[in-house]
């Protein structure tokens, strides 16, 4: 069984993320987004987290989100984490939300994209560090295109 070219979070929608005729906060979108890139971590880059705890810094710079349909309360949801690009020091991820039928059936329901860069240093005297070489290479098997792919491996040295 080949492994999907997408990191993916499964999520079952809950009553708090609704609005008052059971729509979906838009707000949540983007917290699953994030969700899904610690689950990411956790699961693919591990070596990342102790990083993290010492002085790395994932600044989100930019989030979005485009939506194609409504979802409610008990829906379940696949958030799909492709890797879109990747720089020195920033990557750029996109995610689709696809909803889940009980007959197995799949509706994209929204896409969205999120760009964040790495950061070291005291809060008060951050500076762009290089993405993690861990990181880098956990995200290989994600790629959209195979430039992106290409690029993380060159660019690693120096």
């Amino acid at each position: 069984m080949t492994q999907p070219a997408y990191y993916e979070y499964r999520h079952l929608v809950g009553f708090e993320e609704t609005n008052l005729v059971g729509n979906v906060y838009y707000v949540n979108y983007l917290r699953w987004q994030g969700r899904c890139r610690e689950m990411f971590l956790r699961d693919r880059a591990p070596d990342v987290l102790a990083d993290i705890r010492a002085d790395l810094k994932l600044f989100t710079l930019k989030v979005d989100c485009e939506f194609f349909a409504e979802i409610t309360a008990f829906d379940e949801l696949s958030i799909r984490m492709r890797l879109l690009d990747l720089t020195q020091t920033q990557i750029a991820f996109t995610f689709d939300y696809v909803r889940l039928g009980p007959d197995g059936s799949e509706t994209l329901v929204a896409r969205g994209q999120q760009r964040i860069a790495c950061m070291r240093g005291p809060n008060t005297d951050t500076r762009p560090t290089r993405v993690p070489e861990p990181l880098r290479l956990a995200l290989v098997p994600y790629s959209v295109s195979g430039t992106a792919s290409s690029r993380m491996l060159t660019t690693t040295a120096g």
